[in-house]
């Protein structure tokens, strides 16, 4: 699977009093990594949004193996773990600088709504480029 690396800094207000980052700021970094995965795959947020579809999240999971300090440079990789009808599931790993140490784990879950907040199926063109970009992508 391609997985989609990010490169971030910890900034001294991703912290907490003993210089560890906090623990929200990982799901802060999840969304950096699913929204430039999407880029990566062509596909923009906001066009997604102007089209009339949202993807609210459901589910958060992260599980946090060893800290982050401030000014650690991190790594976030991303791929996408399944798309069903109408919803989809992110992975995430978070690496140390050298990509040595696995710091935090992780995945969201989306629904897929629109305007008014129904559930709804997937667009045809988040399926096709998830599609292109995972060639070998089974789906759910």
């Amino acid at each position: 699977m391609n997985r989609s690396p990010v490169k971030i800094r910890a900034i001294y207000a991703d912290t907490d009093a003993m210089g560890i980052v906090y623990h929200t700021n990982y799901i802060r970094w999840f969304e950096v990594g699913r929204t430039e995965l999407f880029r990566d795959m062509g596909i923009l947020y906001t066009e997604v949004e102007a089209a009339g579809f949202n993807l609210p999240l459901t589910q958060v999971y992260c599980h946090y193996l060893l800290p982050t300090h401030y000014d650690d440079l991190i790594f976030v990789e991303t791929e996408i773990a399944y798309l069903k009808r109408a919803s989809m599931k992110f992975a995430y790993l978070i690496w140390d600088e050298k990509r040595e140490k696995l710091l935090t784990e992780g995945y969201t879950v989306h629904a897929c709504t629109d305007r008014a907040g129904k559930i709804i199926r997937i667009p045809a063109v988040i399926a096709d480029k998830t599609r292109s970009f995972y060639p070998n992508f089974k789906g759910e």
